[in-house]
C-alpha cells in the first residue's frame, strides 16, 4: 500500500509539473500572437502607446475575427453574470486610448477652448493596466463613475448597445453629459436619450458616431439650419472604401482585399453595408427632422462586386462605391437606402478614395455642398469626441437643441424609388434585353467575351424587377 501510494504521488506530481511548463509554453506563445497581432497594425498611435497596448493581460484565447480580438475572459462571468465570451474590439481599445492622448497633448488648447480645465477623473475597464499611467484613474465599478457628483460629462466609447445603452442612460437620469462616439447606440436609442438630456437640462452628443473625424453632425444640426434639406448621401465606412478602391485599381478579388483590411487593423469591414445603414438613419433623421428607423431601411453590401464589374465600370469612365443616400421627396415622403452604386465622374464623390469619408448635402438654399475627411482613423475619431466634450463643458446646464423628434419619418416603398440599374448577361441575350428595356447601349469587355452589360433609362425599382424576370435566366449579374 505504501508503493502504491508513493507510485500515485509521483503520477500526480509529474502530471503537475506538465500542466505547468504547458501553461508557460502556451502563455509565450500567446504572448508572441499578441504582440505580433498588435505590431502588424496599421494603428494611428505612437510606439510608446503600441508597447502598452503590447503589454495588456494576454487574452486566453485570441482568434481573429474581420479585425477584432476575441478573448475568453473569466472575470467577465463572475462580474456581470454575462456569457462567458467578451467581444473586444481593438478600434475601440485605441480609441480609448487615443482620446485620451488628444486631451493630454491638446490639453491647454481644449481647457482655453472649453473656458475651464478639464480632468479625466475616472476610466472604466474590466482588466487592470498595472504600470501604465491609466492604472492611476483606472476603476472596474461603473456606480463609482455615475454617483461621483464631481463627474459632469461622461465618455462612452466601448461600442455596441449594451451595456453601453444602460451605462449612457443611467449617466443621463444621474445629470451628467454624455458624448458618445457609438453610432449603434445612437440609432437605436438616440431620441430616447436625448429626450432625458433634454429633460434634465444636459446633453447627450454624439458628432463622432458618424464620418469619423468629419463634422457632419454639427453642420446639419446648427450651421445648416436656415436650409431645407432634400438630400444627404455619403461614403460612410471608411474601410469598405478602401476596399472598392483596392479592387478597382489594382483588380484585387473581394475575399483577398477583405483579407488584407484586416491585416491592416481596419476593424470596420462592413461588407454588408450595416455600419453605413446606422449612419444614414443618424443623418436623415437630424437633417429632415423625422426618426429614420435603421432597420427599415434598405441594405446591400458590396459582397456582389467583382474585378468584372470594376472593368465594366471603368469601360464606362465610372466608379463603384458604397453610399448611403436619403432624400426627402416634394410631397413629404421620403426613402433611404445603402447599396453599390456606378458613380459618374461628374460626381462629388467620385474621387473619394482609399479610407476616406464623404458627405454630400443639397439645401433648397445652399446648393450642393461636400464634407470630407479621414473616415477610419483613430484620432480623428478621438478629436471628434474631444470637440463634443468641449461643447458638453460650454453648456453643461443648457441643453442644444436638436434637430431630431420622434416622429417616424413616412418612407417611400422601395418599388417606387426610380434610378437607372446596371445589368450583365450572357451574349446571346442583348437582343432580347433591347425588346423588354428598349434600345439600351449594350457594353461588351473583350476579356469577357461570353457576356455583355447595359444601363437602364431612369425607372421605378418595381418595373425593374418586372422587367428583368422576362430575361431572368440570362441575367449574370445586376
Amino acid at each position: 500500500l505504501l508503493y502504491y501510494n508513493f507510485y500515485i504521488g509521483v503520477l500526480f506530481f509529474i502530471g503537475f509539473l506538465y500542466m505547468v511548463i504547458n501553461n508557460w509554453k502556451t502563455t509565450n506563445i500567446r504572448r508572441k500572437e499578441w504582440t505580433n497581432y498588435i505590431q502588424n497594425l496599421s494603428l494611428d498611435i505612437d510606439e510608446t502607446t503600441k508597447k502598452a497596448v503590447m503589454n495588456l493581460p494576454i487574452p486566453l484565447c485570441i482568434l481573429e475575427f474581420d479585425g477584432s480580438i476575441t478573448w475568453y475572459n473569466g472575470k467577465f462571468n463572475t462580474m456581470i453574470g454575462e456569457d462567458d465570451l467578451l467581444g473586444v474590439n481593438i478600434d475601440d481599445l485605441i480609441k480609448n486610448l487615443n482620446l485620451r492622448k488628444v486631451l493630454n497633448e491638446n490639453k491647454e488648447s481644449i481647457s482655453r477652448r472649453a473656458g475651464q480645465e478639464l480632468h479625466v477623473k475616472y476610466v472604466l475597464d474590466l482588466r487592470d493596466f498595472p504600470g501604465q499611467p491609466v492604472e492611476k484613474v483606472l476603476v472596474h465599478d461603473y456606480e463609482q463613475i455615475v454617483s461621483d457628483p464631481e463627474v459632469d460629462i461622461v465618455v462612452e466609447v466601448m461600442g455596441g448597445v449594451e451595456p453601453a445603452y444602460t451605462f449612457v442612460k443611467k449617466a443621463l437620469l444621474a445629470g451628467k453629459n454624455v458624448c458618445t462616439s457609438n453610432k449603434a447606440l445612437v440609432a437605436k436609442h438616440g431620441r430616447e436619450l436625448m429626450d432625458i438630456a433634454k429633460e434634465k437640462s444636459i446633453n447627450f452628443l454624439f458628432e463622432a458616431s458618424c464620418g469619423g473625424g468629419i463634422p457632419i453632425i454639427r453642420v446639419i444640426n446648427s450651421s445648416l439650419t436656415g436650409d431645407e434639406i432634400d438630400e444627404v448621401t455619403g461614403i460612410l465606412n471608411g474601410t469598405t472604401n478602401y476596399m472598392l478602391y483596392k479592387m478597382s485599381t489594382e483588380g484585387c478579388e473581394f475575399d483577398t482585399v477583405l483579407k488584407e483590411a484586416q491585416q491592416k487593423g481596419y476593424a470596420e469591414a462592413d461588407v454588408e453595408g450595416y455600419d453605413a445603414c446606422r449612419k444614414i438613419a443618424i443623418l436623415s433623421s437630424l437633417a429632415y427632422e423625422r426618426y429614420f428607423d435603421f432597420e427599415d431601411i434598405y441594405t446591400e453590401g458590396i459582397t456582389k462586386i467583382t474585378p468584372e464589374d470594376m472593368e465594366y465600370a471603368a469601360k464606362l469612365g465610372r466608379t463603384i462605391k458604397l453610399l448611403g443616400t436619403s432624400r426627402r421627396l416634394a410631397d413629404g415622403t421620403c426613402y433611404a437606402m445603402v447599396a453599390p452604386f456606378m458613380l459618374g465622374q461628374n460626381s462629388p464623390l467620385y474621387s473619394v478614395n482609399d479610407v476616406f469619408n464623404a458627405v454630400f448635402v443639397h439645401g433648397n438654399m445652399l446648393g450642393d455642398a461636400m464634407f470630407y475627411g479621414s473616415g477610419a482613423g483613430k484620432l480623428p475619431t478621438a478629436s471628434a469626441v474631444v470637440g463634443d466634450i468641449v461643447d458638453a463643458a460650454k453648456h453643461l446646464h443648457v441643453n442644444i437643441v436638436t434637430n431630431w423628434n420622434s416622429t417616424p419619418a413616412v418612407l417611400k416603398p422601395l418599388d417606387e424609388v426610380t434610378g437607372k440599374f446596371f445589368v450583365r448577361i450572357k451574349k446571346e441575350a442583348a437582343e432580347e434585353a433591347k425588346k423588354v428595356f428598349g434600345d439600351v447601349e449594350i457594353i461588351s469587355l473583350g476579356q469577357l467575351p461570353q457576356e455583355c452589360a447595359f444601363i437602364t433609362d431612369e425607372m421605378t425599382q418595381g418595373a425593374f424587377e418586372e422587367k428583368l424576370a422576362q430575361i431572368g435566366d440570362q441575367v449574370l449579374a445586376k
